[in-house]
C-alpha cells in the first residue's frame, strides 16, 4: 500500500469515528519530515508514504481510512528540555539565547521545548531557569528555518 496524502486527524474525528479499528505507526522526530519513506505499523504490516504535496507529517494524522479500520501516525517519545519561564524577561533571554544557537523550539501555553542537548542543560543552569528534562511526544517535527545572515 503507498499512501500519497493525508486523509485528516483524529483530533477531528467525532468519538463514533474514533472507534474504528486503529493501527499506529511509530515515527521519529525526524522522520515526520520526510515526505517519502517505508514504515511498518504496529500490527506488523509494511506501507510506503510517498506524499503528493510537501507537508509535514504530525501527531494523529489519519494515512488511511475505510469503514472500519485506520492506520493514524504516532509519534514515538522524544528527550527534551522543558523551560518554565517565570516572567517575560526570562522568556526573551532565554529564546534570544536559543536563537542565536539557530536551535529549533516548540512553545505551550507556558513552557519552551527544544531537543536535549547538554549546552542547552549548562546555559539554563547558569542563567537559573526552571526547566527539566523529559521524555515527551510532540505533535511537530523540531525544523530549523531557513535564513541567512547576509
Amino acid at each position: 500500500m503507498i499512501i500519497e496524502e493525508i486523509k485528516g486527524n483524529i483530533a477531528n474525528l467525532s468519538e463514533a469515528e474514533r472507534s474504528k479499528h486503529i493501527e499506529k505507526v511509530y515515527l521519529e522526530n525526524s522522520d515526520l519530515v520526510k515526505r517519502i519513506q517505508r514504515v511498518k505499523t504496529d500490527h506488523g504490516n509494511e506501507i510506503g508514504i510517498r506524499l503528493k504535496h510537501p507537508v509535514d507529517l504530525q501527531y494523529g494524522d489519519i494515512l488511511y481510512q475505510d469503514d472500519t479500520n485506520m492506520i493514524i501516525v504516532d509519534v514515538n517519545s522524544e528527550d527534551v528540555l522543558v523551560i518554565k519561564p517565570r516572567n517575560l524577561k526570562e522568556m526573551g533571554d532565554i529564546a534570544h539565547q536559543l536563537g542565536n544557537r539557530h536551535l529549533p523550539a516548540q512553545f505551550t501555553e507556558n513552557e519552551m521545548l527544544v531537543q536535549y542537548d547538554y549546552l542547552v542543560e549548562a546555559l539554563l543552569k547558569e542563567l537559573a531557569l526552571p526547566y527539566s528534562r523529559e521524555k515527551r511526544k510532540v505533535n511537530q517535527a523540531f525544523k530549523h528555518i531557513g535564513h541567512s545572515h547576509d
